[in-house]
């Protein structure tokens, strides 16, 4: 019974993780249709954020809820002012200019600090199932992942900004037709989905510890997910989610690491032979 309930706990942990590397990418790429290759920096930057904080003195809750996302969203909005927003509608000049963007990033960040593991100690400790032990952590890496997606899925169901977010994405010639500033609308959400980027860059430092090209180690994660998901953005992201993390973390008990990660890229591009348009684009077709 304890094994079983630790094995609950790190799937849950499996899934909030996807979550949390996929769900600024969901919003930068599923609304917006830009491919941002540099997404794996912009979790870098916000770990680094966090660390720079907390070396500083900052509590290192203060970092990673308010400095991290408040870092990277600033920064996004730079880049998509100075980048992005020239290249909306072009997917393959999108996905070479942020590519170049990351190469940049990473280079610069190695300059500034090494290409040596930053990190910070993991808070709360650890809870006792049985003759097992979780890091309370997992749990609250869980939380805020159900209160993330509860957040956008909140905010494009039942706000005016979301409501208006959708539109520009949906049509945006008729949504400035009827008043709407588009070029904002694109910048502010930009700038969101970098926040929300920054935000689990920060939260996953303490896991991972923190280095230059921990990027590329991450990208790759949160594009199968939101991919796999398809263009809805909270039932994309869940539905993948919890199906590959699920398979994943199943195999890594059974078999390692290793055949985890061969799993859910295994199954990933079995969905996609399946449903070539992602789950939301077969089975949940009217989902936010």
């Amino acid at each position: 019974m304890d094994f079983a309930l630790v094995v609950v706990v790190e799937i849950a942990r499996a899934i909030a993780w996807l979550v949390l590397l996929s769900a600024g990418l969901a919003i930068i790429f599923g609304m917006m249709r830009v491919i941002n290759i540099a997404h794996g920096e912009f979790l870098m930057l916000g770990g680094y954020t966090v660390i720079m904080a907390t070396k500083a003195g900052f509590n290192l809750w203060l970092a990673i809820l308010v400095f991290a996302p408040l870092v990277v969203g600033i920064f996004g909005i730079v880049v998509e002012r100075v980048i992005i927003r020239f290249l909306y509608g072009r997917l393959l000049d999108s996905l070479l200019a942020t590519w170049g963007l990351s190469l940049l990033m990473a280079g610069g960040v190695t300059m500034l600090f090494g290409n040596t593991v930053e990190g910070v100690s993991t808070p709360l400790g650890g809870l006792t199932i049985g003759q097992y032990q979780i890091a309370i952590y997992n749990l609250v890496l869980i939380l805020f992942a159900v209160l993330l997606l509860v957040s956008i899925w909140s905010v494009l169901k039942f706000t005016n900004a979301g409501l208006i977010a959708r539109s520009v994405m949906q049509n945006p010639n008729m949504a400035q037709a009827l008043g709407v500033n588009a070029t904002l609308v694109y910048m502010a959400t930009f700038g969101i989905g970098a926040a929300i980027t920054g935000l689990a860059g920060g939260l996953i430092a303490p896991v991972t510890g923190v280095v230059p090209s921990m990027g590329v180690n991450l990208i790759g994660q949160a594009f199968i997910t939101v991919i796999t998901g398809g263009a809805s953005v909270v039932a994309g992201t869940l539905s993948a989610a919890t199906t590959l993390g699920s398979i994943s973390q199943a195999i890594t008990f059974a078999a390692g690491p290793v055949y985890g990660d061969a799993a859910l890229l295994l199954v990933a591009l079995i969905l996609l032979r399946i449903l070539p348009q992602g789950i939301t684009g077969r089975i949940f077709t009217r989902s936010i």
